[in-house]
Parts: C-alpha cells; sequence; structure tokens
C-alpha cells in the first residue's frame, strides 16, 4: 500500500509540475504580446489588386448585450470596402435581430453587405430545395448560404457578440497570407483566430460613473442576487483559465486548440478538405456527412462546428502553410448581460459535453488543471514522497498538506488577479471615439472605459467560479449527453454528430424590437433569448 501512494505522490507530482509549467508559457505569452497596441497591419495599404478579399461572415440569432455595437465594428474595419463583403446571416425575418440588421444597412451605405435569411435559402425551402437537405446543426444552416455564394477566398466568421478592433481584419490577413512589411512574406497559416475575451456590461460603470446600459435597461436587468451573477463567471473563466490554456497551447502548436468566436480560414481549403475523394483523412464513410456536401455544410450534422473545421483543417495537409495562428496581441470582446448562473452553467455544460467525444483525453483530465484540484495534487506529493521530508524537511502531516495547498491556492489567486485586470486593460486595442466603453479597457486611464472591479468583487467571482468546476464537470461529463442550443435540443453522439430531440420551446423572446435600436444604445435580451451561447 506503501508504494502504491508512493506512485500516486509521483504522478500528482509529475501532473501538477506539467500544469504549473504549461500555465507559465500562457501567462508569458500574454503579458509580453498583450502589453500594447500590435502594429499596423500591412495588407490593407497593399495595392488594391493585392489585397486578398474577405468575406466576413456573421450568424445572428437574437439581440444580445452591444449587438449593435458588435455588428458594426465590421463596417468600421480599417479595410479597402472593395475587398470587403459582409454578410448578415439569420434565420428568419421574425427574429428580433432583423431590424437591427436592417438598421446597420441603411447606416452603413455604400458597403458590399447583403442580409442572408436561412428560410429563403433555397437549397433549404423553395421547389427545388428541402429542409433536410442540411443536418440539424442551427448555426450551420444559418450561414450556409452566406459561405456558399462567398466572393473571393478568405472566409471570416465571427460570432454575432463579437466586437473587433479597426484593424483586425488587416492582422488577421497578414498572418493566413504571411504578409509583412517590405514586401517580404512568411509562411502562411491554414488557420487563423484571435484570444476572445468576455465584459460582464451588468451594473457595469465607466470611470466618469455612466452605467453602459439605458436606464430602463440598467434598472431591469440590475442583479437582485447571487444567482443573476453568471455573467461575471464567464468573465472570469475567459481572463484566466480559458486564457492561459488558449495562449499556452497556441503557443506551441502542438494540436489545434479554438474557440470558435473569431476564426479565419480559405474556402479552397475547407471545399477541399472536407472532399473525401480529395482528403485522404476522411473515409468513404465521411460521403454522407452533412447530407453529402462540402465545404462549412460538410459539419451540418455536428455540434461544435467551430472545433471540427479547425481540427480538420489542422489535420488536413497543404504543402506550403502552416497550421494554426493565433494572432498574438490582438483580443476581441464580448460584451454580457443578464445571465444567470444557470444559464452560465449550461453553457458550461453544453460545452464540456460536446468536447466529451471530440477531445475525450483532454476533457477527462480537465479537473485536474483547476486550481483547487491541481494544488491539492501538488500538497499531496509534498506531504508524501520522502524525498521532500529527507531533504527539505517538510511534515507528512494532514496540517502541513492543507497549509502548502493554502499557500499554493492563494498564489494561484494572485496571478489570476494580475493576469485578469492585464488583459481586461485592453492594451492591444486602438481606442478612438468608435470605441464602446465595453472595449475600453478597465482601470486605464482611457476617457469612457471602465472601472477596475474591487478586489472583494473579483475574489468572489473567482471563488464561485473555482467551486463551481468540479461539480459542472462531473454533471456535464458523468451524467448526460444532451445540449440545448440556439433554442432546441440534441443529443451528442459518440461520432460528434447530434440528433435534434425537440425544441425547448420555439422562439422565447417575450418582445419583438418594432424599431431598430440606436446606435450605441443596444439592449441586452439574453434572459429572454433561447439560446445559450
Amino acid at each position: 500500500m506503501s508504494a502504491i501512494i508512493q506512485g500516486a505522490a509521483l504522478v500528482f507530482l509529475g501532473w501538477s509540475c506539467f500544469v504549473f509549467c504549461v500555465q507559465l508559457v500562457g501567462i508569458f505569452k500574454i503579458f509580453r504580446t498583450y502589453t500594447a497596441p500590435p502594429v499596423k497591419p500591412v495588407s490593407p495599404s497593399l495595392r488594391e489588386d493585392d489585397v486578398p478579399h474577405i468575406t466576413v461572415i456573421r450568424p445572428v440569432k437574437g439581440v444580445d448585450a452591444g449587438l449593435y455595437e458588435c455588428l458594426a465594428s465590421t463596417f468600421a474595419l480599417d479595410y479597402p470596402r472593395t475587398k470587403l463583403s459582409i454578410s448578415l446571416c439569420v434565420a428568419s425575418i421574425a427574429d428580433p435581430a432583423y431590424p437591427v440588421l436592417q438598421q446597420l444597412l441603411a447606416d452603413f451605405p455604400g458597403f458590399d453587405a447583403n442580409i442572408f435569411v436561412e428560410e429563403n435559402d433555397p437549397l433549404l425551402h423553395g421547389p427545388e430545395g428541402h429542409i433536410n437537405n442540411l443536418g440539424p446543426n442551427p448555426k450551420v444552416r444559418n450561414i450556409s448560404r452566406a459561405y456558399r455564394e462567398a466572393k473571393g477566398d478568405a472566409i471570416w466568421v465571427v460570432d454575432c457578440n463579437i466586437w473587433t478592433a479597426k484593424g483586425a481584419a488587416g492582422r488577421m490577413v497578414d498572418r493566413l497570407y504571411g504578409i509583412q512589411p517590405g514586401g517580404n512574406r512568411a509562411k502562411p497559416y491554414k488557420f487563423v483566430h484571435q484570444l476572445p475575451l468576455v465584459v460582464d456590461i451588468e451594473a457595469s460603470r465607466t470611470e466618469e460613473g455612466q452605467s453602459l446600459l439605458p436606464t430602463n435597461e440598467a434598472k431591469s436587468n440590475e442583479p437582485t442576487s447571487i444567482l443573476d451573477y453568471g455573467g461575471r463567471l464567464e468573465e472570469m473563466f475567459m481572463a484566466t483559465t480559458h486564457a492561459k490554456f488558449y495562449s499556452a497551447i497556441n503557443t506551441v502548436g502542438i494540436a489545434p486548440c479554438i474557440v470558435g468566436k473569431s476564426n479565419m480560414f480559405r474556402k479552397s481549403h475547407l471545399d477541399r478538405f472536407t472532399d473525401p475523394l480529395q482528403n485522404p483523412n476522411l473515409t468513404a464513410e465521411d460521403m454522407a456527412r452533412g447530407n453529402g456536401n462540402r465545404g462549412v455544410d460538410f459539419f451540418s450534422s455536428s455540434i461544435c462546428e467551430d472545433h471540427l473545421i479547425g481540427d480538420l483543417i489542422f489535420r488536413s495537409s497543404a504543402p506550403g502553410f502552416r497550421n494554426h495562428g493565433l494572432v498574438f496581441g490582438e483580443v476581441v470582446i464580448q460584451p454580457m448581460a443578464g445571465m444567470s448562473v444557470a444559464a452560465y452553467v449550461a453553457r458550461r455544460v453544453r460545452w464540456l459535453r460536446v468536447r466529451k467525444w471530440t477531445v475525450l483525453a483532454a476533457t477527462l483530465i480537465e479537473p485536474g488543471v483547476e486550481s483547487l484540484l491541481c494544488c491539492l495534487y501538488f500538497s499531496f506529493a509534498l506531504t508524501t514522497l520522502s524525498w521532500f521530508h529527507e531533504k527539505l524537511g517538510l511534515p507528512q502531516t494532514w496540517c502541513a498538506m492543507a497549509g502548502i495547498w493554502g499557500f499554493m491556492v492563494t498564489a494561484w489567486m494572485v496571478v489570476d488577479r494580475l493576469l485578469s485586470s492585464k488583459l481586461h486593460k485592453c492594451q492591444g486595442i486602438e481606442v478612438d471615439g468608435d470605441t464602446p466603453p465595453f472595449a475600453r479597457g478597465m482601470g486605464v486611464s482611457r476617457r469612457g472605459g471602465l472601472k477596475q472591479r474591487p478586489f472583494l468583487e473579483w475574489l468572489s467571482a473567482w471563488l464561485g467560479r473555482e467551486l463551481l468546476a468540479l461539480p459542472i464537470w462531473t454533471w456535464a461529463v458523468l451524467l448526460g449527453t444532451t445540449v440545448a442550443w440556439r433554442g432546441k435540443q440534441f443529443r451528442v453522439r459518440m461520432d460528434m454528430t447530434v440528433v435534434e430531440i425537440g425544441q425547448t420551446g420555439g422562439r422565447t423572446s417575450s418582445q419583438v424590437i418594432g424599431s431598430a435600436t440606436p446606435k450605441g444604445s443596444s439592449s441586452p435580451r439574453s434572459r429572454s433569448k433561447d439560446r445559450l451561447d
């Protein structure tokens, strides 16, 4: 029994040290690259014929907090208009977001911008279409027509609740195509993406004391109990645990690691990689995937299409190209309001249940990368292995183990405080008059920026997220296979395909907008929406 315990302690020591090292890589990369606005992109200043054409596809579902500002950021991109096509995709004209999309086209004339309505897609409806021509994935069905009719080769899929900086398009293109200053070229990438951050704007105020929400919305969405602070938990997760490992894995580049908020790739690559006749990584059984469609439609029978697209591109051969490239120094912002703790838990459960079959090994070991359990492994190892007792005099007692655990968790918390504060300063964003308050950073001297979270408020969110991590993982991984996504229920199969098992009640928005939301005042309706992402 002693040998078994010593062996377990040795494994725990190795694992915890490995986690510490991975985190250090991510932390170092963040502090090194997210300290100032990135360099000015090169591609927008090339001769017009040399500028790659981008099709920006923005799937929309309901009215998120800051929806107008997020979508408007696409029209503000510092990129030649003649080389930019914008596709705003919505399932139905009855969607509450549809008037907002119409208002955007009216506010920004002169752009190659179109609204694609899924219910008007000839592939799914009409005399030659059929609703079952695509699988049940609602996001793929939403963007399918925009992808099929895309102009140019570069496809940039950006979620509707994501705000991007003006230079983002140019820097993404520079990395995808290997464009460098002075006419130099680096090895291009097959797939590029950005680090996402969440900003909970509910009850948040600027340095001048102004609420980020209109007065009536601020009052109606003001948290009334601890159960209303799901947005703060999501903000904490994305700026600490997720950011560290996302940056570390993409620095090393040994495996695909993408979250799907803002991704750019080539249409020609994806069309070829999803063709079993051209990609040896696929089998004859894959001929029927996505009901026989190629490109993004290939993933219409699966959930977690963002990861699957990235994974397939990563594994598929393209001589002369590098795999994935994170645009370090560049962040995208997701403003959030109205998320309850229950909604946060449901979102994390969906994420984990999908990842359970996409990256099974990583999902099974995930609890061991969280602070409470990882530090427990480390403290157990230090107070169990005889070497530490003989050489360093560490007592082999429960009290010593508890003391080391408490010290390590505290150190972990301090590092997370520094890291989240660093990221939420948004020093990598060029701020101008069009930059919304939620993208101006927290605790910095920029006019209109947000106040930094007080330490006790921050600590309560940190503790809440850490304490919920293991129960959420247990529920998600061990106790179910169904997920709620965009108003529908799905069962996730082991081959990562999904089966729709019924709707959660259809569209539950309590109010259909009669007129577009005015610029600068998009109101959040997360509580009335039937989606959890």
